[in-house]
């Protein structure tokens, strides 16, 4: 949900997001992974906020990323053309974000840790945490962006070892890549069905109805399940450092960066405003306290989404290649995000799992009326961007016109129906009412 729209799926929504098909620095490992997926909120693309500021950055990946060393080790962010600008991690808008989860086989528990990223050559404002790994620990990494490319760079070989993926050979997926994702998803899955592992129930939201998943046509937007939930310190002279008690004590004057998200405006924005609570694991570097993360929200999606489901589609824009569906990108991403359940029908020629016409239909069918169901509920909630939207509800009604209407899944093309949510702006462009069937937002609590 990149795009100026919250990524909207990522935070930004309001601009489609622009995919370079750029040379991953690393070697990619090959897609059809049986044996190995936002500012969601989705930030406001890059061109949104300043056309000179520079959209694409890559990050280097430590050696060993998977190891508690490894794990420890910051993250260097740069440009991945210089030419065009630097990139820094204090910039909200070229800030990336590393998740990690780490499955424990003996005691099927899942743990989250969220490695640091600094600038190329600079250090932590505090020195990141070095994590206690069980024996025996099954560990996964995905990344996050707020800008438009995000490209891996490998030390030491880190990516190919370790099934790192950004995307397929010579076309990244932009905002979004993962490690190892499969091998946990396995082991974790596998947990699950023997009964050691169970992702806790939705329960029920302050509107009555099941809380949602990211895989609820209430919730998707046309590029669902990108980008992860982890928030970093930036101080004022633009270091970072992890998101912990004693790190959020010790500076004082820090700031909060976080990454525009599906996965963070459901499981902080929606959540919290209907009532709901999301899947939360302890946090290896912050002893005592929990973390949502992105692993969890697919593994809960997996097991307690009622149909519909909202599987990636074919023409989500991380998918596409020279702006055509591909099933090998596709795949890539899925695999990455735990939605294999469907990949022998993938494999057919007509794609019919990821035939986005058919999900432009279960989208326009649900995510409006729930909507306008919850909006009493969201429309004095902050929005996740104010340079998008002022409340959460339109946010989310921004979010949903440029899913919609623009050129990522075309659903008014392809369904030949007119949008039934409509948006007023500001003078800067900002989201300040709208309607959804008809009915406007200074109506929606009569």
């Amino acid at each position: 949900m990149r795009r100026q729209r919250y990524s909207i799926s990522g935070y930004r929504l309001a601009q489609s997001r622009r995919f370079s098909p750029l040379i991953l620095v690393g070697a990619l490992v090959p897609i059809i992974l049986v044996s190995i997926a936002a500012a969601v909120f989705i930030l406001p693309k890059m061109a949104s906020h300043a056309a000179a500021v520079n959209g694409d950055c890559t990050l280097i990946v430590p050696a060993q990323p998977l190891t508690a060393q490894g794990l420890a080790a910051p993250y260097q962010l740069v440009a991945t053309n210089p030419a065009n600008g630097p990139c820094n991690e204090a910039n909200k808008v070229q800030a990336a974000f590393v998740q990690g989860a780490v499955f424990d086989p003996a005691t099927a528990t899942i743990s989250i840790y969220n490695p640091l990223v600094v600038d190329q050559g600079t250090q932590p404002a505090a020195a990141p945490v070095m994590p206690n790994l069980p024996a025996g620990a099954i560990v996964a990494l995905w990344f996050g962006f707020n800008g438009n490319n995000l490209t891996l760079q490998d030390t030491q070989g880190s990516q190919r070892a370790r099934n790192c993926v950004n995307g397929v050979n010579g076309s990244i997926f932009g905002q979004f890549a993962y490690c190892n994702a499969p091998a946990f998803f396995h082991a974790a899955n596998q947990a699950i069905r023997a009964g050691k592992l169970a992702p806790p129930p939705l329960g029920m939201a302050k509107d009555g109805q099941t809380c949602p998943t990211v895989r609820d046509f209430a919730v998707v937007d046309q590029d669902q399940s990108d980008n992860v939930t982890t928030t970093y310190l930036v101080t004022a002279n633009g270091q970072t450092a992890q998101m912990t008690a004693a790190n959020v004590a010790a500076l004082q004057q820090a700031q909060t960066q976080a990454n525009g998200s599906d996965n963070r405006l459901l499981a902080v924005a929606l959540d919290g405003a209907l009532g709901c609570t999301p899947w939360m694991a302890a946090d290896l570097a912050d002893p005592g306290h929990m973390l949502p993360a992105l692993p969890l929200n697919e593994l809960q999606a997996a097991t307690q989404q009622g149909a519909p489901v909202a599987l990636v589609p074919g023409r989500d824009p991380m998918v596409l290649v020279n702006n055509q569906p591909n099933r090998r990108k596709l795949i890539a991403y899925r695999t990455g995000v735990d939605q294999l359940v469907r990949l022998s029908q993938l494999m057919q020629q007509n794609l019919f799992s990821a035939n986005t016409r058919t999900y432009c239909m279960h989208l326009r069918a649900i995510a409006p009326t729930r909507m306008l169901l919850d909006a009493p509920l969201t429309m004095g909630r902050p929005s996740p961007d104010p340079a998008v939207a002022n409340s959460l509800l339109t946010f989310l009604e921004q979010r949903f016109v440029t899913t919609y209407e623009a050129n990522g899944l075309n659903c008014m093309q392809l369904l030949n129906q007119p949008d039934p949510i409509t948006v007023m702006t500001d003078g800067n462009g900002v989201a300040v009412n709208g309607t959804i069937n008809g009915v406007a937002n200074g109506n929606m609590n009569d």
